[in-house]
């Protein structure tokens, strides 16, 4: 059976948002069992039918717009994609280049992929503009959040955001060029670091924190989540700290 989480926000009724756990698919071990990750070396047999498995279950409109994520700081506006497909319509199986992506057209399913690191869906307070953004420590650091706030028509303070699930500040270890460079950026960020060897200048990064950090600095003061860790429950999540080879969540969302 297909487990899913679902945000805990103040968001529209109109908008449908989860992140999928790694139960009720087909892959085999490493990737037991609904990997929804086309690039981990998975069976592509097995991912198109975790994927057609999750559209049916959640009931999604439209096929997702997946993303070929590179840890960059592109998000895309693919309302504006489909209205300049020549037809109208685009293949949305094919995986556009970014890391994040909006809509402000309904039924259109933003969507990312993570094992680890941290999505954050948007919407806005009215549900007409919605938004998927995958946040690893270097989208993060470079901006990842920013770009996507910055796709949105309504002011900051009417965007509402939630952070999925991620790996928590207990697993989360980073050497002390990793603190830096988030500290160039933000000096607050430095809140976020604990120092857990302090030979080898290693330290326990808050992604949470930071995300939280960085969206209230834009004004973005609606911030939910950031409960839980993908490293300890294995049950639930896949890790790519914790196992290297593995597959992939999906975080979705989408308006009617």
């Amino acid at each position: 059976m297909i487990k899913s989480i679902y945000p805990y926000w103040t968001a529209p009724k109109n908008i449908h948002a989860f992140t999928t756990t790694r139960t009720g698919g087909v892959s085999l071990a490493p990737f037991a069992s609904l990997n929804l990750g086309n690039r981990t070396d998975d069976n592509l047999d097995h991912v198109a039918e975790n994927r057609k498995r999750i559209i049916n279950a959640q009931q999604i409109p439209s096929e997702p717009y997946w993303l070929n994520q590179t840890h960059s700081t592109i998000a895309l506006d693919i309302s504006q994609i489909a209205l300049q497909a020549p037809t109208g319509k685009i293949n949305t199986h094919q995986s556009f280049e970014a890391d994040a992506s909006y809509t402000n057209q309904p039924k259109q399913v933003s969507v990312v992929l993570t094992a680890d690191c941290l999505p954050v869906l948007f919407c806005s307070m009215k549900g007409d503009e919605v938004a998927a953004a995958h946040a690893g420590w270097r989208g993060l650091c470079h901006g990842i959040l920013e770009e996507t706030v910055k796709k949105f028509v309504c002011p900051t303070s009417e965007i509402l955001a939630w952070m999925g699930p991620a790996i928590s500040a207990k697993k989360f270890e980073v050497g002390i060029e990793v603190k830096h460079q988030f500290e160039k950026v933000d000096s607050n960020a430095k809140l976020a670091f604990t120092l857990i060897n302090p030979t080898e200048q290693k330290y326990l990064a808050d992604l949470y924190l930071i995300a939280k950090q960085r969206l209230q600095a834009m004004g973005v003061v609606n911030v939910f989540g950031g409960d839980y860790c993908t490293y300890t429950e294995q049950d639930k999540f896949f890790s790519y700290r914790r196992e290297n080879k593995t597959g992939r969540m999906a975080s979705m969302i989408w308006f009617d």
